[in-house]
């Protein structure tokens, strides 16, 4: 894995990049000074973890950060500052995290392990669903791999309607807004529900997905997710919730909403 930190005071960056090293996660971290020294590197390659100060000339944190998402949707952020109000605008960047300085050691391991819990959590269920920050699917705790993209986003859809059956017309034109179903789009999309089928098969889940008279839908009952958990009240999904929802997507936003909703209604 590797990480990026963004600060206009050299010495407050190198403590970041120390503090990074020093959780024994990251095999790469580099620090920069300057907004647009570390996105000409995010051009070269992909970073797992950005820890953006806000408060910089030129680019602020805030920029920087939409800039690293436009580049790398898969990015997580973590915001250090030493000012509060913030904290609204951070969170509709997408922010995993937000931090104020000065930052122990203990605070910012309780923020990475949240922004990688997907690529680092061991999961206890054998087919768990991931939906806070990035949408994943795992087996026995390792993630499933899509042959295509389409077909990872077609599944994270049909989860996000919590198994209610969706005709192939509607899960057509939310991923291909602007295109007219006609038979050639009819038959591409038909590509991919047997290769979502065959990737999901070939991880021994097929069970969690169904067709019937050209309804699609998922089966709940089959995996454990921690969107249904959130929404059915359980207190660990909640607080583990930090306003990050299938991020990739546009059209999870109505989901994110009601998730945002759900927790002022709490305060």
């Amino acid at each position: 894995m590797k990480a990026i930190c963004v600060d206009d005071e050299r010495l407050l960056m190198e403590d970041a990049v120390s503090m990074l090293k020093s959780l024994n996660v990251f095999d790469e971290v580099t620090g920069f000074v300057r907004s647009d020294e570390a996105l000409n590197y995010l051009d070269k390659g992909q970073a797992d973890l950005a820890l953006l100060d806000i408060d910089m000339p030129d680019m602020n944190g805030l920029e920087l950060a939409m800039s690293i998402k436009n580049r790398c949707p898969d990015t997580a952020i973590i915001f250090l500052t030493g000012y509060s109000e913030y904290a609204v605008e951070a969170f509709s960047v997408h922010a995993s995290g937000y931090l104020l300085k000065p930052v122990s050691l203990d605070k910012l391991k309780l923020d990475v392990e949240y922004a990688l819990s997907g690529k680092i959590r061991t999961a206890s269920d054998h087919i768990t669903v991931k939906t806070f920050g990035n949408f994943d699917v795992y087996v026995d705790g390792n993630p499933i791999n899509f042959k295509m993209s389409k077909c990872k986003e077609m599944l994270a859809y049909l989860i996000d309607k919590q198994g209610t059956g969706v005709s192939r017309a509607e899960i057509f034109s939310v991923m291909w807004e602007d295109r007219l179903y006609d038979r050639k789009m009819q038959k591409q999309l038909d590509v991919y529900l047997r290769s979502l089928r065959e990737s999901l098969k070939d991880y021994g889940i097929e069970d969690i997905f169904e067709m019937q008279k050209g309804s699609l839908r998922v089966r709940p009952e089959n995996f454990t997710c921690d969107a249904y958990l959130f929404f059915s009240g359980d207190s660990d999904a909640v607080n583990s919730y930090r306003g990050e929802y299938m991020n990739a997507y546009s059209w999870a936003s109505m989901t994110e909403s009601m998730m945002y909703w759900k927790v002022m209604d709490k305060k």
